[in-house]
């Protein structure tokens, strides 16, 4: 009797397991789902690209930099957040980990980290008190590729330590926020450097489904081309996208390929073993010419500019998502500030 309850108990909590996981999954639908709906809704936010890079005036480094190099002089968040409330944005989503993969948080399962820096303020934490506290969505990019941590991508006997370190750090990054407010979205990057089945994009989208349903996640580069001999070749514009054309990294709830806008008319239903997934776009742009502060980077894009791009990327059901880098002293520069206080100015239709 034991072992038939035993096998009886089995099977059910399998059934329930396998029931489970197809609720971490998007169902198929012409229609954008209650949390795609109130990401539509957020419309613009403010990408926050800090780390490592900061103090070099490069895009990438190589993952060698010394943490002690990464010294602000502070991690002025309540300005960031402060910044993106009075210019309107709804939400922000800070760069966690970049492809260098140094950590803006003190992670139990890396030493390249703020916790070993010249400054070891928790900028994840930060950035989440003071999303609260201004009623700001928080966001989250984080890299796939890391130079760090996951430097000879080549071998794939590396693959399954490497996808845990993932999994277990967007944990940490998921209960970090949760403990302040909800995380609204999950920016995945660098997916090109690996075969796509080598990422372990399922179990990550279930893992932050089960911790904060309400995130959204999407990979840089969602779609790919029917038919194409080899889809993890190409980066398919917006421009190129077609009702149909099939997700590459699946599951996903929204598009982004930066810093591109959309098409118009701009698709939003895409394939996944025949069926049908609504899928809106993120467009990423810098409003100068880098991601993260370069002394270099001098030339800004005008207010004209700024709200043409606002116009044609929350357009359609879409989304604006505009990058101003914090600099060494661990602020926003003035300039871009100033830029986004009178876009909001246009935008609210006020000279």
């Amino acid at each position: 009797m034991k072992t038939v309850f035993l096998l009886f108990f089995i099977v059910i909590n399998n059934r329930f397991s396998i029931a489970q996981s197809a609720m971490m999954e998007p169902q198929p639908s012409t229609k954008p789902s209650a949390y795609q709906i109130a990401q539509i809704e957020r419309k613009y936010g403010m990408f926050i690209h800090f780390g490592i890079n900061t103090f070099y005036d490069e895009e990438w480094t190589d993952g060698s930099k010394p943490p002690s190099s990464y010294k602000p002089l502070t991690v002025d968040a309540d300005q960031w957040i402060s910044t993106a409330k009075e210019a309107g944005m709804k939400y922000v989503i800070l760069v966690t980990k970049h492809v260098d993969g140094f950590c803006l948080w003190d992670s139990k399962y890396t030493q390249y980290d703020v916790g070993n820096s010249g400054n070891k303020t928790n900028v994840v934490e930060a950035v989440a008190r003071a999303c609260k506290k201004y009623g700001i969505g928080m966001g989250i990019y984080y890299s796939l590729w890391d130079r760090h941590q996951n430097a000879d991508v080549a071998d794939t006997s590396l693959d399954k330590a490497y996808n845990e370190y993932m999994v277990n750090q967007i944990k940490e990054l998921i209960g970090i926020i949760n403990t302040y407010t909800t995380p609204v979205e999950l920016w995945l990057d660098a997916g090109w450097e690996k075969k796509r089945e080598r990422w372990p994009i399922a179990e990550i989208y279930r893992t932050v489904k089960q911790l904060a349903p309400q995130c959204q996640v999407g990979v840089n580069w969602s779609i790919g081309k029917p038919d194409n001999p080899d889809p993890d070749s190409a980066f398919l514009l917006p421009t190129m996208q077609k009702e149909g054309f099939p997700i590459r990294y699946f599951p996903s709830d929204f598009r982004m390929g930066d810093p591109y806008l959309p098409a118009n008319p701009d698709p939003k239903l895409f394939s996944h073993n025949g069926k049908l997934y609504y899928m809106p776009w993120e467009t990423t742009v810098c409003i100068s010419q880098k991601w993260f502060y370069n002394t270099q980077d001098t030339v800004y894009k005008t207010v004209a500019e700024l709200l043409q791009l606002y116009k044609i990327a929350t357009a359609q059901d879409n989304i604006l998502i505009l990058d101003l880098p914090p600099d060494r002293t661990g602020k926003l520069r003035e300039k871009d500030r100033q830029l986004v206080f009178a876009l909001r100015k246009l935008i609210n239709g006020k000279n």
